[in-house]
């Protein structure tokens, strides 16, 4: 079908904020039907009154309002190319937004994370910007685009204009947006909850219903028809020229796991009174770490509701029987320490505390005898009490590090910090020649160093378990991946439709190591909350999206394991960094998602035979607007 791109001129009585250069007035995109991106363009020499050079300004000021939560793009054209910042709106709402105009120009510079470093958390909104970054000083046009919009996806935008002074970001409504069971007021779904009494009665009926599933498992989860050398704690091997990892009792496992599932995922609650209708107690968070505390969980709230004060046992035992009803056999990474102690399903570890005083994008400073120190107390802390659990997979040593193609920033950043012994050796290594090559292969060389410190440290402190090495990024330089040999898996987060299968096997050829996926999801624009990473066109396309994603990469003998991100879906006014993705197995007021859980069901039951190469994978994809 082509796109329908509607412009209309409305007529509202916005106020331009004081000082500022108004570029922009009443305007109303329109997308009601599909395409890759659609987008209306402003050329600037058609707008009156309005400069080319943006390099003078410090903020770009829009006040708009979205029929839908999916994510949009403010681009910026200049004769160099063009500058797309992602925005993530509140759904119905009229929102300011300041955005630093530094955002479109410049990459960021701090964070250890990714997600540290691109994601930024706002009062309406969050918002994003991967580049490319470019100069200002001339631009030519601006643009909103949306990509994969789904039908009568409308924006009004009440004014844009350029500006020195930040007049500050506000939602910019007199009514609340999200109900007391954490709800989105302004959308309607079939399955939205009108109350506590009607939600009691649903809770009541998944109890009644609830079955066990036979997936063919044994205690670990490993396949109970399958028999290698039990050793009494979880390992990997190659067997019939496919890779597995093995069981305590010597079954062999594929790992179908899922992160983040914890009751505890909070939304900040600083710049947005009259935000919400009812505010769960502060009671629920305290203790918990200022980032959680300070702010609000109403999945929490909810898992009070259903099971008491004393919620934490029931909402273990509910969490065991739903993954074991859906065939998950892994609790996956930054999941709750009940689950992980409950003695009840294998669990992975995400380790911590590698930093040192210094560091670089994250990147510690590997040289000095403060990082060896630092790094053999952390493995002692973590690792000692837990060697002797049968029930832990292994760990991973960090999560998506931001160097990876960026070493020359990073090179930049040692030189121009404080001297250490990071910046000894890097002065040292570029008097053989210093070249762009020669720094990368410096990044390299120290990545190198930070992998051996940690996995000697840990085998030290606990020689049982995998290190099931760091969950890079969706890509790793070659130089990196031949550095992560000392790992025993090699795992990498890859967020797309599909396995990438020429990337899965450049991966296992360098590393020589058996792979593991450590996060992939797929959501819908829906419910006041964005679609995630990766979109599909409704719910029920997400099981179809996950049965083709799991399946293919299964059928890969080199693959070992599927981690889905998350338990439940991030709240709908974001979480600490702004994200609030559509992409739970069940949702803020617990009830799971069936059209993915049954798919879940479907694909697990398949996945030994796949694996085996005795089946074939699924081949329908899923519908993605």
């Amino acid at each position: 079908m082509r796109t329908k791109l509607i412009l209309v001129w409305a007529f509202f009585t916005a106020t331009a904020v004081a000082g500022e250069a108004p570029v922009l007035r009443d305007v109303q995109v329109g997308f009601d039907a599909t395409q890759d991106l659609a987008e209306r363009r402003w050329e600037l020499k058609d707008l009156e009154g309005v400069s080319s050079d943006w390099s003078t300004f410090r903020f770009l000021v829009i006040q708009f309002r979205p029929s839908s939560p999916q994510r949009f793009q403010l681009r910026l054209h200049t004769p160099q190319g063009v500058s797309p910042l992602y925005l993530h709106p509140f759904q119905n709402a009229w929102v300011r937004a300041v955005l630093p105009l530094t955002m479109f120009a410049k990459p960021p510079q701090r964070g250890t994370t990714l997600s540290d470093v691109f994601n930024n958390q706002m009062v309406g909104y969050f918002m994003f910007h991967w580049g490319p970054y470019l100069p200002l000083s001339r631009v030519e046009a601006i643009s909103l685009a949306m990509p994969q919009p789904l039908v009568n996806c409308r924006l009004e935008v009440r004014s844009l204009g350029l500006a020195n002074e930040s007049s500050g970001d506000a939602v910019l409504e007199g009514e609340p947006l999200v109900d007391s069971m954490g709800q989105w007021i302004r959308d309607q779904w079939a399955q939205k909850t009108g109350s506590l009494v009607e939600l009691r009665k649903l809770w009541s009926a998944e109890q009644d219903q609830s079955e066990p599933a036979d997936f063919g498992y044994c205690r670990y989860g490993g396949y109970q028809n399958t028999k290698s050398e039990a050793t009494g704690f979880f390992r990997v091997e190659e067997i019939h020229g496919t890779w597995w990892f093995v069981d305590p009792d010597g079954h062999s496992f594929f790992s179908t796991g899922v992160d983040v599932i914890t009751p505890f995922q909070s939304t900040p609650l600083q710049g947005r009174n009259g935000i919400f209708a009812e505010l769960p107690p502060p009671r629920l968070l305290k203790g918990r770490p200022a980032r959680e505390s300070s702010g609000a969980s109403f999945f929490l709230w909810n898992l009070v509701r259903r099971f008491g004060e004393d919620w934490q046992q029931p909402w273990v035992n509910m969490t065991v029987q739903r993954m074991q009803s859906w065939g998950l056999n892994t609790i996956a990474n930054w999941s709750d320490e009940l689950l992980l102690n409950s003695q009840r399903l294998p669990y992975v570890v995400d380790l911590r505390g590698w930093e040192t005083r210094q560091s670089y994008f994250g990147l510690p400073d590997v040289y000095s005898q403060e990082f060896i120190e630092t790094c053999e107390s952390a493995a002692g802390r973590q690792c000692r009490p837990r060697r002797d659990d049968p029930f832990l997979l292994g760990y991973f040593i960090g999560n998506e590090p931001p160097w990876p193609g960026r070493e020359l920033t990073v090179v930049d950043m040692i030189q121009q910090g404080p001297k250490t012994a990071t910046r000894r050796e890097l002065n040292r290594f570029l008097k053989g020649g210093d070249t762009p090559e020669r720094r990368k292969t410096f990044i390299v060389s120290a990545y190198q160093r930070y992998v051996e410190v940690i996995n000697r440290s840990i085998r030290k402190a606990d020689p049982n378990h995998l290190i099931l090495g760091i969950r890079f990024g969706g890509h790793a330089v070659d130089e990196m991946v031949r550095a992560s040999s000392d790992f025993d898996v090699f795992s990498i987060n890859i967020y797309d439709y599909a396995r990438d299968r020429s990337l899965l096997e450049r991966l296992h050829k360098l590393s020589g190591k058996p792979l593991l996926i450590g996060e992939f999801h797929f959501g819908t624009p829906a419910r006041g909350m964005s679609a995630g990473l990766r979109q599909v066109g409704n719910e029920a396309e997400r099981g179809v999206a996950y049965r083709y994603y799991v399946e293919n990469a299964a059928a890969m003998p080199a693959l070992i394991g599927t981690h889905w991100f998350q338990w439940v879906d991030e709240p709908n006014t974001g979480r600490f960094d702004g994200e609030n993705y559509n992409i739970g197995l069940v949702d803020v007021t617990d009830r799971p998602y069936p059209g993915l859980t049954s798919a879940l069901q479907t694909t697990h039951r398949r996945l030994q035979a796949i694996h085996s190469g005795k089946q074939k994978p699924s081949d329908r994809k899923a519908r993605v607007n």
